[in-house]
């Protein structure tokens, strides 16, 4: 199942209007969903955002190769899949560019920045 949110913030650069953003302010990831995994277009959770439940083997519309930022957001237990990888290519190709664990949040990490196409839920990294 795949959920897509659209940021305030994204809404308003959509409609051309320009938002101020005070330097080396991180805000935690929002609007993303207990039990979801999400990526933003921007650093530190800012620009469009799409949330998923499950794995997505082809990213589509703004998300794919432009992912700047993510969250995990999933619920963690015994034997349940809890980390997230994000691949650089479409059904889980290309190599992993970022592996979260449950509850992390990454505001930007250069080497998987812009590189997303793809996610499935896992056990570990």
């Amino acid at each position: 199942m795949r959920k897509t949110f659209i940021t305030a913030a994204g809404v308003l650069l959509a409609a051309g209007a320009s938002l101020a953003v005070v330097p080396g302010t991180a805000q935690a990831a929002a609007p993303c969903a207990e039990g979801s995994f999400c990526a933003y277009t921007d650093a530190d959770y800012g620009g469009l955002s799409v949330g998923w439940t499950g794995d997505d083997g082809w990213w589509e519309g703004n998300i794919a190769d432009e992912d700047s930022s993510w969250a995990n957001h999933g619920i963690s237990g015994p034997g349940i899949k809890d980390h997230v990888k994000v691949y650089a290519s479409a059904w889980q190709g290309g190599g992993v560019t970022i592996c979260l664990d449950p509850g992390q949040e990454v505001p930007y990490n250069e080497g998987a920045n812009d590189r997303g196409d793809s996610h499935i839920w896992t056990t570990g990294c």
